[in-house]
């Protein structure tokens, strides 16, 4: 049943309003982006500004057709939305068309293209708000986990074969949803930690990765051990012996003969204290030490595997925009172009911006991709730091809003799909706005409700509504 008309009085007037803000700042500042003496008017069809107010529109009649469908028709066409999604995203491997290197749309009619990844963002959600909402769910049961990790990994899948590395890191968001829902922080922790190794390891060298793994396991040993003062010197010793090994081996003397690289021969030292390690706690029967044991295993594992996964793995684009932002190669008329001229374009706006229509670095196109992927340092240039901290507070409150509603929610599956929204949403703003300032690799993600994108913004408007819906199921 729809709610009464007194209950849409307990819509969250408040998110409403940051939505309908942030979409008509995204407006004109598409207008802004394309914008020049010769260019058409802001409404017209002709332009890019024209284009997204039509899109607006359709999105405006979704959300309200969203408000008035019951909560029990999202629980029923979950699963075959989700299996729509995954049908389109296999046709798009089949019959999509190419662009920045992704093969991520579907043309349409009338000249105009969707990206089934953006709908399956909205799929997702509610089939793991369905099946985590269902009687008796727990995901600590290992049927149940594997359950949500199925649903997740085969979206995932489709959308790495085209590549679209943006919508892989947005689903891997999913993960703080999953910690809401009881999976255990230390997962998280394993996922930050393989991420850091992967990053050393092409920054410096496997040796330093090797030394960092050692170091981690040390920092925990040192914390459950009944003499942490002693385990903390022993660790602290062998790592500093150690971070003196490629030193010695280039030496005149041992250079002459020794035919291995610094990380090969760490791993020679550490092999006697690995096996001792574990004879030792398997005499005594003493429990836990698997936990260290396992970790370290599979980071050594990575570390070696670094060279592989980046060289036959990632797309040559891809290598090139990550050694440009660990500083390996700096490249500012390649891979480094975009984000140099972003920053640039963000800096020169200063405190309050050059003013609407003013900014040059946007005017006269050195930024690609301004109206999409790059259209923050529109905002920085033409509304300086003020306009994008206003920007930000908006989004912030979205994400407080979904939060602490998600929080007061009767049914889990609800709770669920909310976290699912705040977690995309969070995810799409910080990696847009890390990579416009250099601080994340360059990734084709657009700003939520911001860039221009009829799939990105038609998407992101039916997530939020949809959890709207949801929550007004709390005043029936």
């Amino acid at each position: 049943m729809s709610p009464s008309r007194s209950t849409y009085r307990h819509l969250d007037w408040i998110l409403i309003g940051c939505y309908i803000l942030l979409a008509a700042f995204g407006w004109l500042n598409i207008y802004a982006s394309t914008y020049s003496e010769e260019a058409a008017g802001i409404f017209s069809l002709a332009s890019r500004s024209g284009n997204q107010l039509v899109w607006i529109g359709v999105a405006a009649v979704a959300a309200v057709l969203v408000l008035f469908l019951s909560t029990r028709f999202y629980k029923t066409i979950a699963w075959p939305l989700y299996i729509l999604s995954l049908v389109l995203l296999a046709a798009v491997l089949v019959f999509g068309h190419e662009v920045n290197g992704s093969k991520s749309w579907l043309s349409l009619p009338g000249g105009f293209a969707v990206q089934p990844s953006e709908f399956s963002k909205t799929a997702t959600a509610l089939c793991l708000s369905r099946v985590m909402g269902s009687y008796g769910f727990k995901l600590s049961r290992t049927a149940d986990f594997f359950k949500v990790a199925a649903i997740l990994i085969v979206p995932v899948g489709l959308i790495a074969l085209e590549p679209d590395v943006g919508t892989i890191l947005v689903y891997c968001s999913l993960a703080f949803m999953l910690y809401r829902e009881g999976l255990p922080g230390k997962f998280l922790g394993y996922v930050g930690f393989a991420i850091l190794l992967f990053l050393v390891t092409l920054k410096f060298s496997p040796s330093v990765s090797i030394l960092t793994a050692i170091g981690a396991v040390g920092l925990l040993r040192t914390l459950a051990s009944r003499m942490p003062v002693r385990t903390f010197l022993i660790y602290a010793a062998f790592i500093t012996a150690a971070s003196f090994l490629p030193r010695l081996l280039e030496t005149e003397f041992v250079s002459g003969f020794n035919r291995l690289d610094a990380e090969y021969w760490l791993l020679i030292l550490t092999a006697p204290f690995l096996v001792w390690f574990i004879i030792y706690n398997v005499r005594n029967k003493i429990r836990g030490w698997t936990m260290y044991v396992i970790p370290f295993v599979a980071s050594l594992v990575l570390i070696f595997s670094v060279d592989f996964i980046f060289h036959n793995v990632l797309k040559p684009h891809h290598r090139d925009r990550i050694e440009n932002l660990l500083g390996i190669s700096q490249d500012l008329m390649g891979a480094g172009y975009n984000v140099n001229q972003s920053k640039i374009a963000i800096g020169s706006g200063g405190l309050t911006g050059k003013g609407f229509l003013e900014g040059t670095q946007t005017k006269f196109n050195f930024v690609p991709e301004q109206s999409t992927d790059f259209i923050f340092c529109t905002i920085g240039e033409e509304w300086g730091f003020v306009g994008c901290i206003i920007v930000l507070a908006l989004y912030l409150i979205i994400l407080l809003r979904i939060t602490a509603s998600a929080e007061r929610q009767k049914e889990k599956g609800a709770r669920v799909y909310s976290y699912c929204v705040a977690s995309i949403l969070f995810m799409h703003v910080f990696v847009n706005i890390g990579m416009t300032i250099g601080i994340m690799p360059v990734v084709g993600i657009p700003l939520p409700l911001i860039s221009y994108g009829g799939s990105s913004f038609l998407t992101f408007t039916i997530l939020l509504f949809i959890h709207l819906r949801f929550d007004l199921e709390r005043w029936k």
